[in-house]
């Protein structure tokens, strides 16, 4: 195999390979390192936030062609872009084009959610053609080997989950946390189970009348995720479908399950990350945050959304940016986007590009309020570009360079436009920009006359 980014990091790692196992015996490795740079943090601290927990760096030893990164409340919040075909939609073509384009919008981390046919082969294309990390839901692909989800075993399960942590997944959203002892409490819910992971392993169970074999055989799932560092992504199998159902009895006690299963984890040295809700009010959602720290030692929270209402159909990007947006500041890790076509369709290419940037704004204005260093930079600079009229500027500094210029240039499409001292909303006589910059410089002039000595500049100009 031709070498990639990292092939010459993982050569000669062996038994247990995750970046928790070498963190906790005190290396920094490359990958730590890559992270520290990228985050502007010092590499012990990376070490220190993985050690304990805090942090992940999901990355596979079989994903050679990752450029790493952490997800933890000590680095900057990223979100993840779904993609992935379904039974009836889409094929490898269409799922490498939303691959491409979500690292091209900026996504940190991409989820192959397939359901439909060659699971495996648009996976490995999407693998070794990723340089962002990649998760999955191996239960998606069980299923696709049985007739009926009553006929997968336990066997069946981890066989797959090897199979995809060989070929380099990242990290796994595994519904280990659906237990018995909850599904009695979703009666009083009003869409009871959504996460497809959390409602096929109900079905599996109550059918056979067992436990939960991700619970029952959690031990062998880690010895896998040890061997190829795959990261846990403990899926919040009976996340809230709706505000009606947020912050229940069932959501808390799988909380609680997936926070023991945390320590079981961190046992064996696997990283470990918790995904939440879901659907959740404005008003509950800093207290989700502090839930999940309490009941899950800190481990990194990866929320989906929170959607903040139930009625914004077409618009679910924007109603779970808000969610999104509160979550991170108050300590998520990471946010899942949710596109426009969110409980009515299949994302095409145009609705990962209006999710990823809806999730950018989320996740970096969390970023803003949570004071990290240098994250307003950027919008400060924006700032001077449209004070100076600076245009061309002003589209690289954006989030979507290219809706910028195109929106720009609808109306004023001439090169020359590029310079001009308004847009097409203020026009040449009405642009406050224009205006202010003339009031400022008389303003100054005026100082200089009444106030000598004070504006050393101005009275220059003056004379």
């Amino acid at each position: 195999m031709s070498s990639t980014f990292r092939s010459d990091w993982v050569k000669g790692r062996s038994g247990n390979v995750t970046q928790m196992h070498y963190a906790r015996q005190g290396v920094i490795t490359p990958e730590m390192e890559y992270v520290a740079s990228h985050e502007g943090l010092e590499a012990e601290q990376v070490r220190s936030e993985v050690a304990r927990g805090r942090m992940v760096i999901p990355a596979n030893i079989n994903h050679t062609e990752l450029k790493p990164l952490a997800i933890g409340v000590a680095s900057r919040c990223k979100i993840n872009a779904n993609i992935g075909n379904s039974q009836i939609s889409s094929g490898l073509d269409e799922e490498l084009e939303k691959l491409n384009l979500s690292v091209h919008y900026g996504a940190d981390t991409v989820m192959d959610l397939s359901t439909g046919k060659h699971i495996k082969q648009i996976r490995n294309t999407i693998l070794r053609n990723s340089p962002v990390p990649i998760g999955t839901v191996p239960i998606y692909e069980v299923i696709e080997r049985v007739p009926d989800v009553r006929d997968l075993t336990p066997e069946m399960i981890l066989q797959v989950i090897e199979e995809q942590a060989r070929q380099g997944v990242d990290y796994m959203t595994v519904h280990c946390g659906v237990v018995m002892e909850v599904l009695p409490l979703i009666e009083s819910r009003i869409t009871k189970i959504v996460s497809r992971g959390g409602a096929l392993m109900a079905q599996w169970m109550l059918h056979h009348e067992k436990e939960n074999p991700l619970y029952t055989h959690f031990d062998q799932l880690l010895d896998i995720c040890l061997k190829y560092d795959v990261t846990l992504s403990l899926g919040d199998g009976l996340r809230p479908g709706c505000l009606h159902d947020a912050s229940d009895a069932a959501q808390f006690t799988e909380l609680r399950v997936l926070g023991e299963l945390t320590k079981r984890a961190w046992e064996k040295d696997v990283q470990v990350m918790i995904e939440g809700p879901g659907h959740v009010p404005l008003d509950q959602i800093e207290m989700n945050m502090e839930k999940e720290r309490e009941l899950c030692h800190e481990a990194p929270f990866y929320v989906l959304g929170p959607l903040v209402t139930d009625i914004a159909a077409g618009y679910d990007h924007i109603a779970s940016a808000i969610g999104g947006a509160i979550a991170a500041w108050k300590g998520a890790s990471m946010l899942c986007y949710v596109t426009p076509k969110e409980h009515l369709g299949l994302p095409n290419a145009e609705d990962v590009r209006a999710g990823i940037i809806a999730y950018k704004i989320a996740a970096h204005s969390a970023d803003i309020a949570r004071h990290r260093p240098g994250a307003r930079d950027r919008d400060d600079e924006m700032s001077r570009a449209r004070y100076g009229f600076d245009w061309n500027r002003q589209f690289e500094l954006a989030l979507d360079p290219e809706r910028a210029r195109e929106y720009h240039d609808e109306t004023l499409p001439e090169e020359a436009h590029k310079s001009a001292e308004f847009c097409s909303m203020c026009g040449p006589r009405f642009c406050a920009y224009k205006l202010s910059q003339e009031v400022a410089e008389k303003s100054k002039k005026i100082a200089a006359k009444l106030l000598p000595g004070h504006c050393p500049e101005a009275k220059e100009e003056v004379a």
